[in-house]
């Protein structure tokens, strides 16, 4: 299905593009964090800093057969003795609607249980997102209500009720 992609380590180059995806409101809506007010320098750090702790957090790019940036796919506040982390994804507009998501998704979870011996990734959306939601559904992820405490502290006690909580687990396929 469509083109073909890898995950690789974020280089600077990427910066621009992630900068593009994080002004642009069709892709940052629905999205908890403030992206809009990022700057080019902003992605540079976290480029840089992207490379440091991936024990902890491991973000990965996404990229297409001519190497260019798609987006980043993350597995953060990774604890090797729970064996669990937490997961993220976000893509570029040029991306959208292309199943570059579901692929990258997956690869990055076989990562996380072959290469990390993760046991359990778990990650929220607004309900509000519906493009997330959807997305979600319909790859077959499970909802869950069962989250540990340290991927819930992330977020405010008022908004628990507005987000959906999902689970992924290594026997998932």
């Amino acid at each position: 299905m469509g083109s073909m992609i890898r995950l690789r380590e974020l280089e600077l180059k990427d910066a621009e593009r992630m900068l593009e995806w994080m002004h642009d409101s069709d892709v940052v809506e629905g999205l908890r964090a403030d992206f809009k007010s990022k700057t080019i320098q902003d992605c540079r750090d976290f480029i840089h800093a992207s490379r440091q702790n991936r024990n902890i957090n491991l973000h990965l790019a996404i990229a297409d057969e001519e190497n260019l940036y798609l987006g980043t796919v993350s597995l953060k506040n990774i604890d090797m003795g729970e064996r669990d982390a937490e997961f993220a994804i976000a893509l570029h507009c040029s991306a959208m609607g292309k199943g570059i998501a579901i692929r990258a998704m997956c690869e990055v979870l076989r990562y996380g249980s072959e290469r990390l011996e993760l046991k359990h990734v778990y990650w929220c959306v607004g309900r509000d997102n519906i493009r997330a939601v959807r997305f979600y559904d319909k790859n077959g992820f499970m909802q869950t209500r069962h989250v540990p405490k340290r991927f819930t502290r992330f977020y405010q006690k008022a908004e628990d009720e507005t987000l959906r909580w999902y689970q992924w687990s290594g026997t998932d396929g």
